[in-house]
């Protein structure tokens, strides 16, 4: 088979571009000479984040579609045009033989040109709530996926969340001991690793760290990962209570572990399921409760809990998370429950579905 022209978009945020550059990845592991070009827009991480993962990346103008009726939906139409116009330029001048879109800002307008162009379209949508490009997707073509059976996507195949090989590939028992020694942490004693994602969360930090006393007299360490923008206040002790602004390689944060308290983006839960690591999740209290409905599905398997924003403080970790921490049996069995959860092989699943796609239309056109 000679080389498939794949065009992905997923731009704008790194929810978006973080499963789109994973799938990128694993289509290039089945299919090493792929022609991978992405899309993406100067307003979001696109510039940042795609080229220092090795794709080529075509810019087009950025399309928000509005929810609501206001001025910014009155100036859509236009814009559009000219992000599909762009957006076709690009699968010309690329020969594309499928787009792979994953939503956000530049995934409508390339799904539009394909529609023009008679290109297959390929759909991943990875949060519990659709957004509005992925909606208008399904109703382009059959090819639809997504990270649960519960995503309201017709005639939609539950794959999981297309992940690193790094998370995917994670032995968290094999990589303990060198992952603690990285971090300054002890071998042996439970470790509660704690995350607000990448840009932190106050109310996870301060409820935390309000309760790093009692976390110390239960014998629990902790690697407490800030944010780049926030910082805790917690006194040397033993065990070890340390505090970083940010992990540049979290499968080390991960093995490191043992129990975890964070938000709960739909890439935060596939990684954890995927690596079997317990959790706490504490979702976001706006965006229409997206957040709660992407932490459910591991939750009613038994791994992990759920806890809303304003019920974390430091009695609530006292009374029910420290027990819980310090119970190695319960502990393994959450995590049992947490891994069988997961979908490591989203990626691949998803790459041998577009490279069928793509040896489809060759025959049909041939």
């Amino acid at each position: 088979m000679k080389a498939p022209r794949v065009v992905v978009a997923g731009g704008h945020s790194a929810g978006h571009i973080e499963p789109t550059m994973n799938f990128a990845d694993a289509l290039r592991l089945l299919a090493p000479t792929a022609e991978i070009t992405a899309l993406g827009t100067v307003r979001g991480l696109d510039t940042t984040l795609i080229p220092a993962r090795g794709y080529p990346l075509e810019l087009i103008p950025p399309v928000p579609l509005p929810r609501r009726l206001n001025r910014a939906a009155l100036e859509t139409p236009g814009r559009l045009r000219d992000a599909v116009l762009a957006a076709g330029a690009v699968l010309d001048r690329v020969r594309a033989e499928v787009v792979v879109g994953f939503g956000g800002y530049v995934a409508a307008p390339a799904y539009l040109a394909a529609r023009r162009q008679r290109l297959p379209i390929v759909v991943h949508e990875a949060n519990a709530r659709p957004g509005v490009a992925n909606r208008l997707a399904v109703r382009l073509t059959p090819h639809v996926f997504t990270a649960t059976p519960a995503v309201p996507l017709a005639n939609a195949t539950a794959i999981g969340i297309p992940l690193r090989p790094s998370i995917t590939g994670l032995d968290r028992p094999a990589l303990r001991d060198a992952a603690r020694r990285r971090f300054g942490l002890r071998p042996d004693g439970p470790v509660l690793m704690v995350t607000g994602g990448s840009q932190g969360a106050v109310t996870i930090n301060t409820a935390v760290s309000g309760a790093a006393p009692a976390l110390r007299a239960a014998g629990v360490q902790v690697l407490h990962i800030t944010g780049p923008r926030h910082t805790v206040e917690v006194p040397d002790g033993d065990p070890p209570y340390v505090v970083v602004p940010y992990v540049d390689e979290m499968r080390y944060a991960y093995a490191a572990a043992d129990f975890a308290i964070c938000r709960s983006g739909a890439m935060t839960c596939a990684e954890l399921a995927a690596v079997g690591l317990p959790a706490v999740y504490v979702p976001l209290p706006d965006r229409g409760g997206e957040q709660r409905l992407n932490a459910e599905p591991v939750v009613a398997a038994g791994g992990a809990l759920l806890l809303d924003d304003g019920d974390l403080d430091p009695a609530w970790l006292e009374r029910t998370l420290i027990p819980l921490l310090t119970d190695p049996g319960r502990i393994a069995a959450m995590s049992a429950r947490a891994s069988a959860t997961g979908a490591p092989d989203a990626g691949a699943v998803l790459a041998r579905h577009a490279l069928t796609v793509v040896a489809e239309r060759r025959r049909t056109t041939s």
